[in-house]
């Protein structure tokens, strides 16, 4: 069996990969088919003073597919609902990702469910805008961040001063 991939529409992944599942179970063709993944993480992100997990998809419309690539199962995938073709290949004979490719999606599956993703990431000397407390509208560049408590210390300059604060991920936002 190898890995395909499927563009879905964007929004029901989750959706296609329970249709998609049903439709093996039913067919006769079961024992051709193996996982249907929606690669998703795992992130955590501050609200209210709280850390909350929430779901990710790192490969948004996109589900993969593992399988033995035949006539019948081809017309099973391709006939699924909501389901725009393969990606990869001709229409007609899709082609499979590398084993390297695979590998690589399903060892960051594993890890993501291990430690759980910051939903933003931010890097020192970035430059970001206070969007809450009493520097707000004040534009910081990144010192420091610390994921473990959700906590950034930014450089802020206030009266031609250059300020360090420390500000929680919440209370601030990327400039575009």
């Amino acid at each position: 069996m190898r890995w395909y991939i499927v563009q879905a529409f964007s929004g029901y992944e989750k959706q296609v990969q329970r249709s998609l599942t049903d439709r093996i179970n039913r067919s006769e063709f079961a024992e051709f088919f193996g996982d249907v993944l929606v690669p998703t993480e795992e992130v955590v992100e501050m609200k209210d003073g709280k850390k909350r997990k929430s779901e990710r998809k790192f490969f948004p419309g996109y589900v993969l597919i593992q399988m033995e690539m035949n006539d019948n199962t081809w017309h099973i995938v391709k006939d699924c609902p909501r389901i725009m073709g393969f990606v990869g290949g001709t229409p007609e004979t899709p082609a499979p990702i590398t084993e390297i490719e695979a590998e690589r999606i399903l060892n960051r599956l594993n890890q993501t469910e291990a430690d759980p993703r910051p939903k933003t990431l931010f890097e020192p000397g970035e430059e970001l805008l206070v969007i809450d407390g009493p520097f707000t509208d004040f534009k910081g560049l990144v010192e420091k961040v610390d994921y473990e408590k959700s906590k950034l210390h930014l450089t802020v300059n206030v009266f031609n001063r250059p300020t360090q604060v420390e500000l929680e991920f919440s209370k601030v936002e990327k400039l575009d």
